[in-house]
């Protein structure tokens, strides 16, 4: 999706909202002129930081994007992968992503789905008295994942709706079996490949761990 969204011709702008480890930041620096990494906390920043020396077209920002600062239609892309389930008002902060878009422009978005048997595993792991079981067994700390915000497929495409963008692609993935996962190495890796592949499209598709957007301004 992200490649699919690269602008082409004239100077082109993109953003990533709360970009974490870093990780998409070298693509969209090959893939656009100058790119932003914005995000409210100083520490996830500093990963990107590390990556100025070797894309000097990257830039790190502070910034709320529920109440942004950056300069309004200032941007071809915005790619927000993981983040809008840390956020308790997500739909004031897609409102803020369609205004840094300029008319056109992509916004490229990924957030766990609300009934993912990954996210029900986590909150049975975080109940009293279940958390020091599951902690003995994986032997290292278990720490909360901080998703006060999970959204279903409908809720995701009415905040979108509401927004002001128009939904261009949509996709799931990833299937998680509680121990099946931890527990059967490559035989467990390959079931769920296989039953990711028979879910996707169909009615099970919202036990997928993932929900992915591609949307225009």
């Amino acid at each position: 999706m992200v490649r699919r969204a690269a602008a082409r011709g004239g100077r082109s702008r993109a953003i990533e909202i709360g970009p974490g480890s870093g990780v998409y930041l070298p693509l969209l620096a090959e893939l656009y002129d100058e790119v932003v990494a914005s995000d409210v906390e100083e520490a996830f920043l500093d990963h990107a930081r590390e990556l100025v020396s070797a894309h000097p077209n990257v830039t790190a920002v502070a910034d709320d994007i529920t109440a942004t600062r950056l300069p309004e239609g200032a941007f071809d892309m915005v790619l927000c992968s993981e983040v809008i389930e840390h956020i308790g008002d997500s739909s004031r902060a897609l409102a803020s992503m369609r205004r840094l878009l300029r008319s056109g422009g992509f916004l490229v978005l990924s957030t766990p789905q609300r009934h993912s048997p990954l996210e029900w595993a986590g909150r049975v792991a975080f109940m009293p008295g279940v958390i020091s079981v599951v902690r003995a067994i994986y032997r290292e700390p278990i720490l909360a994942t901080g998703h006060i915000n999970l959204l279903t497929r409908s809720q995701v495409r009415q905040q979108l709706d509401a927004a002001g963008f128009t939904l261009l692609e949509t996709a799931q993935s990833g299937v998680y079996l509680p121990l099946v996962a931890e527990f059967t190495g490559r035989v467990g890796l390959k079931l769920e490949r296989w039953m990711e592949r028979r879910m996707s499209g169909g009615r099970l598709s919202d036990l997928l761990w993932i929900q992915y957007y591609l949307a225009q301004a």
